[in-house]
């Protein structure tokens, strides 16, 4: 593949995946660690892009913000929420994660009562008018990009509450990756939720599967329920069989 080609790729997977690792551009693009360096400086250089440990995430600047995101894909993720919706019982304690498609489950949910910890800085604003709701903020840090509250030093806080059952959300996932997020502040905090939960609902459209984030926060067959808009490749139904990973595909407005 020629130079400029291969960049202008390389660009493009960046701006859909917002963050990579070197190793998935060297397994993607099929050619050394050495040139993805060199083609990565490039494209740094160029500045829309930035270096961090292990790979390379747009600036700042130039994320899309989180209404961007949030009205990308819109019929698809209503769709997904909607389907999680149905998992969640009168007086569950639950985990919502950040993210554009975990708040559409909360039209779904909202007359329920409940007991939700959240890092997600929106579904806590809109759940102000509900007495039913007892929502526990995970505190810390304001992630505007996400929409989220991360906080390294509190995550005791989580361990102490018996959650039955978290909604969660991804950059990407695939088989060899797992479940992957752009931010590396979110990271521990998920896979914290992870270890701690008894059920895990990871909720992503079609267009997450085979893409990567820069940190892998579990591995995909730590997940107990795959909530999705369009049914995933052969070798991911093998998988999913495989792991006894349920899939729920919802297609069409119910």
């Amino acid at each position: 593949m020629l130079k400029e080609r291969r960049i202008k790729q390389i660009h493009e997977y960046l701006i859909k995946n917002q963050s990579v690792s070197l190793d998935e551009l060297v397994r993607v693009f099929h050619v050394s660690k050495n040139t993805i360096r060199r083609d990565v400086q490039e494209l740094v250089e160029r500045g829309d892009f930035k270096k961090v440990y292990g790979g390379v995430t747009i600036n700042q600047k130039n994320l899309e913000s989180f209404h961007d995101r949030q009205i990308k894909n819109q019929h698809e993720k209503v769709i997904i929420g909607k389907l999680a919706a149905r998992f969640v019982d009168e007086e569950d304690i639950i985990f919502l994660d950040s993210g554009t498609t975990t708040i559409e489950m909360f039209n779904y949910i909202k007359d329920k009562r409940l007991t939700v910890l959240t890092n997600n800085l929106e579904f806590i604003e809109r759940s102000i008018p509900y007495n039913n709701l007892n929502v526990i903020s995970t505190g810390g840090i304001l992630e505007r990009k996400t929409n989220s509250l991360s906080n390294y030093n509190n995550l005791n806080l989580l361990k102490n509450y018996n959650i039955n059952k978290a909604f969660m959300a991804a950059t990407g996932i695939s088989i060899t990756n797992g479940v992957t997020n752009a931010s590396p502040y979110e990271t521990k905090l998920k896979h914290t939720i992870v270890e701690k939960c008894n059920k895990i609902y990871l909720l992503v459209d079609h267009n997450k599967f085979e893409s990567c984030g820069l940190m892998t926060y579990c591995q995909l067959n730590d997940i107990d329920f795959i909530i999705t808009n369009k049914t995933p490749q052969k070798e991911y139904l093998e998988y999913f069989t495989e792991n006894e990973i349920q899939l729920i595909v919802g297609q069409n407005p119910m």
